[in-house]
């Protein structure tokens, strides 16, 4: 069998601990970055390659054929990232707890043969909300997208208190499927649904972003600035860019926000625990974060 590259990481030796991230549009991601030097400041041999479908011309049927060709190759496992997060879960064995209450995945262990889907996206959320919206009043919260991404962070903010949740979803039968799985995990909170057009943020605490949109592949904003209000805040899990235009519309207004950097870097970290088998440290992974930047323009 061919060894399958994109091209986005060097050659893996044969002690390697090889893993990745499976998606559309991830060239700039930072996930290789902060993963390997972790894994350098742990003294551990790890690689992390893109593979991105857009750049590769691949068609997302060809998914579970580089799923095949990855485990043969003897990767430890990979991320998975959009729009790959539910699409992939028929192509696994078996599902990790974090997974299966959400119905999506954004890691794959390989092991033993099988492959093991787990979700660290609602952790990571979840510690990015604790460590930057600390104080934040969450008793009514509205979140765009009701996808992979959006099945993490609803989950999150109902397990962190939010009384009310309404979700906001162009595809209704996705959104409706997700709202049922909700109310019978949180059955103390409220579940709203509408559809893009008709949502309304004027009783809402905060509001999410949970879509690819705003993402240099997809600029924008999910919904009119202009519906932004004094006392809301305003998350974004989008982090390349990591200033999207949405937090750039609410920090002109005075809004408190939360960009994707913490998501992005503590979900990392729980995947490289999963990876790995050992303990990533989440503060030396954030400065790792910060650093990418300088480290490119140098």
């Amino acid at each position: 069998m061919p060894e399958l590259s994109d091209g986005m990481s060097g050659a893996a030796g044969p002690d390697q601990i090889r893993t990745g991230l499976l998606g559309r549009e991830i060239l700039a991601s930072r996930s290789p970055w902060i993963h390997e030097q972790e894994a350098q400041a742990q003294a551990v041999p790890l690689s992390y390659t893109l593979f991105d479908f857009t750049a590769q011309g691949w068609a997302d049927v060809d998914l579970p054929t580089r799923l095949d060709e990855l485990q043969a190759q003897g990767f430890a496992g990979v991320n998975v990232t959009h729009p790959f997060k539910q699409m992939i879960i028929p192509h696994l064995d078996s599902l990790a707890e974090s997974a299966a209450s959400v119905g999506a995945v954004n890691t794959v262990r390989f092991a033993g043969g099988n492959r093991i889907g787990h979700n660290t996206d609602v952790t990571g959320f979840a510690a990015s909300v604790r460590s930057g919206l600390a104080g934040a009043k969450m008793d009514h919260v509205v979140q765009f997208g009701a996808g992979g991404a959006g099945s993490a962070t609803s989950t999150a903010l109902l397990s962190l208190g939010v009384q009310h949740l309404t979700l906001v979803e162009s595809h209704e039968e996705r959104c409706a499927v997700l709202a049922q799985r909700l109310a019978k995990a949180f059955p103390a909170a409220r579940i709203s649904t509408c559809t893009p057009e008709r949502p309304s943020l004027a009783d809402a605490d905060g509001v999410v972003n949970a879509t690819p949109v705003g993402m240099a592949a997809h600029p924008g904003t999910p919904f009119d600035p202009d519906w932004l209000h004094d006392g809301l805040w305003v998350a974004d899990i989008v982090y390349f860019p990591l200033e999207t235009a949405l937090l750039r519309e609410a920090r002109a207004r005075g809004l408190r926000v939360l960009d994707g950097k913490g998501m992005a870097v503590f979900q990392a970290a729980d995947a490289f625990d999963i990876f790995t088998g050992l303990d990533a440290d989440r503060a030396r992974m954030l400065s790792s974060f910060d650093a990418f930047g300088v480290a490119r323009a140098a």
